[in-house]
């Protein structure tokens, strides 16, 4: 059914739309109290370092987080403005109390600072109620929560990297001017090798030259990546310990089955990043809430979906790895949890599978807007012929139909995905087909019309009435942006419907249908 491009992104968004947004919860206040100026957290961070000179024992997680919590500023109507204008770097997390994500993030925001605070970063971590302080919400044009914004000397950015405290760190250290970490010693290496689980190392006989300068580029563009250099053959082994004996080299390191990744291609800022795009996701990324913006930003636009049960998908997972590693750079593979309707229901529905229980597998190619679903067994060899099938086209798309209904003695006849072409396209008569979907309001009082005009024509054999629910039946060659739509398609040419205003009376649709028919006439008698 939604064939066009722009329906296809549309539904995607409006779907996921609905997993995306936060959920009300119980009130949870984690604002602080203390904090309302800029010159009241130098006190509270002199305060804090005054604290830990007189304790020594070790802290308790709340009291790390107290802490932690107390190093970002809160913002109010007071010091916003001065706050925003007096430092060269601020990130503002806007949130909501009852907002679950936000309470979320607010601990990894907090952690973020701590961690920043120790790494001497001038940035300036702040948060503020969007409840409590509407109209400096507005001002600062948060729209929704949680959001992150990055003020440059006064003019926000977007964030763009991901929502753990170590991505946070690695994102707002790049766009303040440390987008590489250079390291000397292996001390230095394993305290780093502590604090970073994915990060690509590098190796240059010399930090200068054009290798080396399409290295930093890279480094600066991307937004979630720690880029690590170093000049010393050993430290580098110590970070990458496949590492090969050269001057040059760059991998990529993460915590997973393929730890480590060496990068094969020429020193050019494009194929650096694409290499990274290529290999940052596991081999079979967990799909979340938290990496959802990440997945959809992938330039790897093929992305392959098994939504199971836990427990099936672990018996899976080893096998499907060894698949996704032969189409790494072509396919993106996700497992989505089946029980998390949030998360599974919306792709489900875009296949008319919402009552599925069992493992699902379909895929979805951002770049064509067309989806597939692998239509036998889930297994690995299944799943990798299917994937094969994808990359070579083999594989045909997939689209929504309800079962083929009993049309007998029916004044306006019921179409759905499987019987298009034998009804509509296919069939010698004009049709008038009435569009229509489950949550469309105004789509009874068309169909009322449509029984009116069925009953009017009673009779005349050239001449069907039929109707088709889009929110459960598509075809490529149905291409609608609203509904109800009323298609007549002329029994000389069904290639281009004619469409005809859903909001004119009985009287005037019955007038279209005529003036239609006629002209035909005339069309075959001129012909004689």
């Amino acid at each position: 059914m939604y064939t066009s491009k722009f329906i296809f992104f549309f539904l995607i968004f409006l779907l996921l739309l609905t997993f995306l947004a936060p959920s009300i919860s119980s009130e949870l206040d984690l604002t602080d109290k203390n904090g309302d100026d800029v010159d009241g957290l130098e006190e509270l961070i002199a305060l804090d370092e005054q604290e830990d000179s007189q304790h020594h024992e070790r802290p308790s997680e709340a009291e790390f987080v107290s802490k932690a919590q107390r190093i970002v500023l809160e913002l109010n109507n007071d010091n916003t403005k001065r706050a925003i204008d007096g430092n060269e770097y601020v990130l503002v997390l806007g949130y909501a109390p009852w907002c679950v994500r936000s309470a979320e993030l607010m601990p990894k925001f907090a952690e973020a600072a701590t961690a920043l605070k120790e790494l001497g970063s001038s940035l300036l971590m702040a948060k503020i109620d969007a409840e409590r302080y509407p109209k400096v919400a507005s001002t600062l044009e948060i729209k929704g929560f949680p959001t992150l914004l990055l003020f440059v000397n006064g003019t926000s950015q977007p964030y763009t990297g991901g929502f753990s405290a170590e991505e946070l760190v690695i994102w707002a250290r790049k766009k303040t001017g440390v987008p590489i970490i250079r390291i000397s010693s292996d001390a230095e290496a394993s305290h780093f090798l502590k604090k970073h689980s994915m990060f690509v190392v590098s190796l240059f006989e010399k930090f200068a030259g054009p290798d080396y300068d399409e290295f930093t580029k890279a480094a600066k563009m991307d937004n979630e990546i720690q880029f690590v250099e170093t000049s010393n053959a050993e430290i580098a082994k110590h970070l990458f310990p496949n590492i090969k004996p050269t001057n040059l080299f760059l991998g990529l390191v993460k915590s997973e089955p393929e730890k480590y990744t060496e990068y094969e291609g020429t020193f050019s800022t494009d194929e650096i990043l694409q290499f990274l795009d290529d290999n940052k996701f596991p081999l079979v990324t967990v799909f979340t809430e938290l990496n959802a913006a990440r997945v959809y930003s992938s330039t790897n636009k093929l992305q392959v979906l098994i939504i199971s049960e836990p427990d099936d998908f672990k018996k899976l997972v080893e096998p499907l790895q060894d698949v996704a590693r032969k189409f790494k750079s072509g396919i993106m593979f996700l497992f989505v949890d089946i029980r998390e309707d949030n998360l599974a229901k919306p792709f489900l529905t875009m296949f008319g599978l919402e009552e599925s229980e069992d493992s699902v597998v379909i895929s979805f190619n951002y770049s064509s807007s067309l989806k597939y679903l692998l239509e036998s067994d889930t297994t690995p060899t299944s799943i990798e012929g299917y994937c094969s099938g994808l990359l070579s086209g083999t594989v045909s798309p997939y689209y929504k139909s309800q079962p083929i209904p009993d049309n007998k003695n029916m004044s306006i006849l019921t179409v759905v995905g499987k019987t298009f072409d034998e009804l509509i396209l296919n069939s010698p008569e004009n049709i008038l087909l009435e569009i229509h979907t489950q949550w469309c309001i105004s789509c009874e009082t068309t169909s009322k019309q449509m029984e009116k005009l069925a009953k009017h024509f009673k009779g005349l054999d050239n001449l069907i009435f039929a109707r088709m629910d889009a929110s459960l039946n598509e075809h490529p060659k149905l291409q609608v942006d609203d509904y109800p739509t009323l298609l007549f398609y002329s029994a000389d040419d069904k290639t281009k419907p004619i469409q005809f205003p859903t909001k004119s009376s009985v009287k005037e649709l019955a007038a279209l249908v005529n003036k239609n028919l006629k002209a035909q006439d005339r069309e075959i008698r001129d012909e004689l």
